[in-house]
């Protein structure tokens, strides 16, 4: 039997040295307890690719997602190539640093809130990479394959948010939609790879809110018995880090506990007025009304006449829907997380919106003859249920929209890619000369006017039109515009 036994041993040590010189390098003191070079060669692999093996759950949950949704869709990007392909490697080393953070968080205990910005600081550097390479590749024909991932990326900042990160993950994810649709509909007939491209990013991130929601539900899963966090940051690879955690606001804090006092509930079913009744003995018939003729059926002949013909009233006005009605909420105007909110301002005509960023957006609700100027370049801009009021702006990453609205103004003195007009009574758009490719779109709304600028100055109305006409041609309709009569 031990002769068998150093056969194999011996055999198994020939592989290993036939591996080695092919270029293989031996698994051997990896840091797996035992260090066996014969490890199955999935984890193998995976040691191989992602840096140091650990058999933590959460950070073998991780190592999933990289080999399995993350590969196909790093694998699709090299199919694309170009500036898809650099930013997809860009991507990659990301989530590999943010892989070692894992592995150094399952074997240390939470950091001081002082430490944080250090242990945060690496891969934030690399998310920024990521953003500034987008930013410089603006007249690249994949801008909205690079745009997808940009506005997604921020979403790997889960580590710092608590005590619910994985609804951060979703919106991070959902924010690429603009850009994602926008691929679609370039591609769709062209390249299904770039069908699939947007599916596997997608993937990416749907897989990785499910992963933050079962490993890590309350926030990053810390190792209670574990070391300090600082040393093990030092001892771990170079490209260790995580993002830094986002902006203030982002995710609203949770409110504050409000103590509940029970109170005494007075149990009243109704007995104690029925023994109050019956306690009044011959008295209690003296609450009752006496039969007047008038009552009664023989002597008055109109309460035999039976129910009478429905009749079909006039139905009353129309009562003005919450929409076209005036500020009731309490006036609010601050910068929450990314987004702007503007609401409930009543005669307002000179609200401002100071050093906006072009990852801001801004959005004005219920509001009624007032001016909101936007001063930066913002990603978008939405005027919801706004009566007699107007919006100015600079310029636009993604597009502008008009909901709800009565007698409202856009204008736009940059660029603006696309505005949406939706449920809108009046509405007047005034371009500049580097929007006159502006993308109208419009839907169950009246009275719209596109104010095109001429070279001296003025203006051209052009009215949006409102009546279709639609006719079959075979088994497929064609709709042209309808002018009105006169």
């Amino acid at each position: 039997m031990a002769g068998e036994l150093a056969a194999l041993v011996a055999r198994l040590e020939t592989a290993v040295e036939r591996l080695e010189k092919a270029g293989v390098p031996s698994l051997a003191g990896t840091g797996r307890p035992g260090g066996s070079s014969t490890l199955p060669a999935e984890e193998r692999r995976q040691g191989l690719i992602w840096g140091e093996e650990c058999t933590v759950p959460f950070v073998l949950a991780y190592d999933d997602l990289l080999s399995g949704p993350f590969k196909t869709f790093f694998d699709c990007s090299m199919k694309i190539g170009g500036d898809v392909a650099a930013i997809a490697k860009m991507v990659q080393s990301t989530f590999i640093n943010q892989r070692a953070f894992l592995v150094m968080a399952s074997k240390s205990q939470r950091p001081l809130d002082t430490e944080l910005p250090q242990v945060l600081e690496p891969t934030g550097k690399k998310i920024q990479e990521v953003i500034a390479f987008r930013e410089s590749k603006r007249q690249s024909p994949f801008f909205n394959h690079l745009s997808a991932i940009s506005e997604s990326i921020p979403g790997l900042s889960w580590v710092a948010v608590a005590p619910a990160p994985a609804p951060f993950v979703k919106e991070m994810g959902d924010s690429a939609v603009f850009y994602t649709n926008r691929v679609l509909k370039e591609y769709r007939e062209k390249d299904k790879i770039h069908v699939e491209w947007v599916q596997n990013w997608n993937n990416v991130f749907k897989e990785l809110q499910e992963y933050v929601k079962r490993y890590h539900t309350t926030g990053l899963s810390w190792n209670t018995r574990g070391g300090n966090a600082m040393a093990n940051l030092k001892a771990a690879p170079a490209n260790c880090g995580v993002p830094p955690p986002p902006p203030a606001g982002s995710i609203p804090p949770p409110p504050p506990m409000v103590k509940l006092e029970p109170k005494a509930v007075a149990v009243d079913d109704g007995r104690s007025a029925l023994f109050e009744s019956i306690n009044k003995g011959t008295d209690i018939t003296s609450g009752l009304k006496k039969v007047t003729d008038d009552m009664k059926t023989h002597k008055n002949p109109s309460l035999r006449e039976g129910p009478k013909p429905f009749v079909k009233q006039s139905s009353p006005p129309n009562r003005a829907s919450p929409a076209r009605d005036g500020p009731t909420g309490r006036p609010k105007f601050a910068l929450e997380g990314k987004k702007w909110f503007i609401e409930y301002q009543n005669d307002k005509p000179d609200l401002i919106v100071k050093d906006a960023r072009m990852d801001q957006s801004v959005y004005i609700f219920r509001c009624q003859n007032t001016v909101v100027q936007v001063k930066g370049k913002v990603n978008s801009v939405i005027l919801d249920s706004c009566k007699k009021s107007s919006v100015v702006f600079d310029n636009l990453v993604s597009s502008a929209e008009v909901v709800n609205c009565q007698s409202c103004q856009v204008q736009v003195m940059g660029v603006m890619p696309t505005i949406s007009i939706e449920k809108t009574d009046g509405c007047q758009v005034y371009l500049s000369k580097g929007s006159l490719s502006t993308e109208i779109v419009t839907a169950k709304s009246t009275e719209m006017n596109v104010l095109i600028p001429k070279d001296d100055g003025e203006f051209v109305e052009c009215p949006i039109p409102e009546q279709f006409k639609t006719v079959i041609n075979g088994l497929s309709l064609t709709t042209t515009c309808s002018e009105k009569a006169g």
